[in-house]
């Protein structure tokens, strides 16, 4: 018998931004007590937790004193004090996903060399340690250049096509990989709990904008052929089975110009390509979260109806107080749910929400979602 629900029992959350947020809808309608650590006082989570905690996520003491208070730990950011989760793992505190699945993911290099170990289908890589190590290897151009730790969004990630570009590359520990050309990027997001039912979600897929490399759509389903999808969805299921984490593991994979699948990277936990379930899968992902670490029996994964997903970025030129122009007009739209973060400063390219669309035709809410995106804006005051 469990007694998660409406009892003393804990659930800690490393990060307070907006995914865990979103986690936060759930764990309140589950009532279960849910504590957040994060550096920002204003953080997305703090007014809405049942106790929030302001410390460095890097910092050992203060991940390791956040997790002697809870009962269960997980993340919703990967960044985090991989020591202080091995010392708590080792004295009883349920961490989730486990620290040795984070210690991977959080580094590109070793997360690479996962790949390989395993073989599971990536593009060829190689690692440097500094950026005169990298001075001294020969390449090919273009090829893509990824910090080993710290990148998101786009950010720690460049498409080399230069002996000029090198120049100006950060001086880090980082991989290099071969370019690999691509009809599209999708991502399957496979959650496990600890008893090791395993569930995946449709494949979706992504449509990038060509400046600020974020995601501008992610379509589910993805318009792909059946074969390619059932290819994609196992590559998932082999990466998953391979990391046996429990939580949920986002898999982004390329499909190559001959319907090859290989991963590109992974994230361990609730991400930006799921939140369309919010509005049209039958379980959503940060509902599946919960469950899979608190090993509940997984919710079904399967799509009420077409959806497409919109991220709100912050419009370029305007830095300060957020506001959202011709929100109305979206919100008269059939089919449309905005998500404010709750972020009050705005900045060119930050993430400060998403828009769900959704219709019984995927053409239809993809229509949609252009028209979303080409009125609403992220400006400031």
């Amino acid at each position: 018998m469990n007694t998660y629900f409406s009892s003393d029992f804990k659930l800690g959350v490393l990060g307070g931004g907006q995914l865990g947020k979103m986690l936060l809808a759930e764990t309140q309608k589950f009532d279960v007590h849910t504590s957040i650590l994060d550096p920002s006082l204003d953080a997305p989570c703090a007014a809405h937790c049942n106790e929030f905690f302001q410390g460095n996520l890097l910092d050992f003491d203060a991940v390791y004193n956040f997790g002697k208070k809870v009962d269960v730990l997980t993340i919703e950011i990967e960044h985090v004090n991989i020591e202080a989760l091995y010392k708590l793992e080792a004295e009883g505190v349920k961490v989730y996903p486990q620290p040795s699945v984070i210690e991977i993911i959080q580094h590109k290099g070793k997360q690479k060399d996962f790949y390989v170990a395993n073989d599971i289908p990536t593009s060829p890589h190689q690692r440097f340690s500094s950026l005169e190590e990298l001075k001294q290897a020969s390449f090919q151009f273009p090829f893509v250049w990824k910090s080993a730790q710290f990148g998101y969004d786009g950010t720690g990630v460049k498409i080399v096509r230069s002996q000029e570009d090198i120049n100006a590359l950060a001086d880090t520990d980082s991989i290099v990989e071969d370019l690999i050309p691509f009809k599209n990027e999708l991502a399957v997001i496979v959650s496990r709990n600890a008893s090791g039912q395993i569930k995946t979600y449709p494949v979706v897929e992504m449509e990038f904008h060509p400046e600020a490399n974020q995601v501008e759509y992610v379509i589910c389903p993805a318009r792909i052929s059946d074969e390619v999808a059932k290819k994609a969805n196992e590559v998932a299921l082999k990466v998953a089975e391979s990391f046996k984490h429990v939580g949920l593991l986002a898999v982004e994979m390329f499909q190559t110009e001959n319907d090859e699948i290989i991963v590109n990277e992974v994230a361990p936990r609730t991400h930006n390509s799921g939140h369309y379930s919010i509005e049209a899968s039958v379980t959503n992902q940060f509902e599946q979260h919960l469950r899979t670490v608190l090993n509940l029996p997984l919710g079904n994964t399967e799509s009420k109806w077409a959806g497409v997903m919109v991220n709100l970025v912050g419009a370029e030129g305007f830095s300060g107080s957020v506001v959202y122009e011709n929100m109305e007009e979206i919100l008269a739209m059939d089919g449309v749910t905005p998500h404010i973060y709750g972020k009050k400063e705005t900045r060119p390219f930050r993430k400060m929400g998403h828009v769900t669309i959704v219709d019984r035709d995927l053409e239809v809410a993809r229509k949609v979602a252009e028209k979303v995106k080409n009125t609403i804006r992220v400006i400031s005051k």
